[in-house]
């Protein structure tokens, strides 16, 4: 296939639905999307009612665009990632990985435009993650949940108001900064750089104010950051789906015996650990929810010792001290504001029970209560008091 065929193909089912996040090409499906109504397939003319082996190899090498590094992760790891610009109107991250003997393809559409907290609507303690001069700061979530584009929101705000040296890490990279007051160096994994430990001990001697490393996945790499982070700003991403299990997963990537150093460790270079998911509004479309963890003297002494039954890092969020919070407090405000249902507040909280009060407290507070049926009424007692 020729680049400008493509394109052509990647344009049109980008406009074949409103919201298109990603395009799936999988041996034996038709063209899918990804929407906000779920993955939806598309016709194309020729029609292309399955595709086969042969159609998704030839797809997945024009877009690998001829890198000898990303084949040989394919054929060793059965997986490889790279960008891919279709001239103005989009990037992506192309996720390319072997099942069954035959090649699937997964892009995920970037934005062209480096967002800012304010665009987001993220929580106006946001503002004060990029002030931050030296340590790690951590965004974690899921896959999809949207961690890179907070993450390049805080990035875009040190670039508004300080004139540092930002170096980014990246696999591959999906947003490309313009210089406001920072300088910006932005390098890719396979094209830049051979893995992200040499990328990591490589910037030690950059000269730095910033290191964006865009996924942390090894241990080598995270003994790199917490290195880093005693001298720089080192911010990142993780795979997780909560803080706690965050901070369990990475120090599980230790050995037993090296356990209570790198404890220690973690707990001196953390700064800030935030924590996302996504969830249906109640109008469509989704919002972001958020835990924050903030370094101080109760949150430090929790990663060293670890969590228990009495000291666990979900209560001492909910104190709110510094700005902290957990999902279920976020869930709780978008019930109250009417933006999600309590269905989905349930669905997604941590502690269903603690969630559920929080709901009668505001049905409560409208004048409503829930009916032995489940069903709301008005409280006819706080309407109409007993007369005397």
């Amino acid at each position: 296939m020729l680049r400008n065929e493509i394109d052509t193909l990647l344009s049109n089912l980008l406009d074949s639905y409103p919201n298109v996040t990603d395009i799936n090409m999988t041996v034996g499906k038709p063209f899918q999307v990804q929407t906000d109504e779920g993955l939806l397939p598309v016709q194309i003319n020729p029609p292309v009612l399955q595709l086969t082996p042969f159609q998704t190899e030839i797809l997945a090498l024009n877009l690998l665009q001829g890198n000898p590094a990303l084949f040989v992760d394919l054929l060793k790891d059965g997986s490889c990632e790279c960008s891919y610009q279709v001239g103005s109107k989009a990037r992506f991250r192309v996720n390319v990985f072997r099942q069954r003997g035959h090649y699937s393809i997964v892009l995920r559409k970037l934005s062209t435009q480096v967002p800012s907290i304010n665009q987001l609507t993220l929580p106006r303690i946001f503002y004060k993650i990029p002030e931050e001069k030296k340590g790690m700061i951590l965004i974690a979530g899921s896959m999809g949940t949207g961690k890179s584009t907070t993450l390049a929101a805080i990035l875009q705000h040190i670039n508004e108001t300080r004139t540092d040296h930002i170096l980014t890490l990246e696999d591959p990279i999906e947003f490309e900064y313009q210089s406001v007051k920072a300088t910006f160096n932005q390098r890719e994994l396979g094209s830049d750089f051979s893995t992200m430990e040499e990328g990591l001990h490589s910037a030690l001697r950059q000269c730095p104010n910033v290191i964006m490393v865009g996924e942390i996945k090894t241990k080598e790499a995270m003994e790199l950051a917490f290195t880093a982070s005693e001298n720089y700003l080192v911010l990142s991403t993780y795979q997780s789906s909560s803080i706690s299990q965050a901070v369990s997963h990475i120090v599980g990537m230790f050995k037993k015996e090296e356990e209570e150093e790198i404890r220690k460790r973690f707990a001196e270079s953390f700064r800030w650990i935030v924590c996302q998911k996504l969830v249906p509004k109640t109008k469509g479309g989704r919002i972001p929810i958020f835990e924050i963890l903030v370094q101080n003297f109760r949150t430090k002494d929790i990663v060293i010792q670890g969590e228990s039954e009495n000291k666990q890092f979900y209560d001492t969020m909910a104190k709110g001290t510094l700005g902290m919070q957990t999902f279920d407090q976020n869930l709780l405000a978008l019930v109250k504001a009417e933006l999600i249902t309590e269905d989905i507040a349930k669905s997604f909280c941590t502690r269903k029970t603690e969630v559920g009060l929080g709901i009668d407290k505001i049905k409560a507070a409208k004048g409503l209560v829930a009916s032995d049926l489940g069903v709301l009424e008005m409280d006819h007692h706080s309407q109409h008091p007993p007369k005397t």
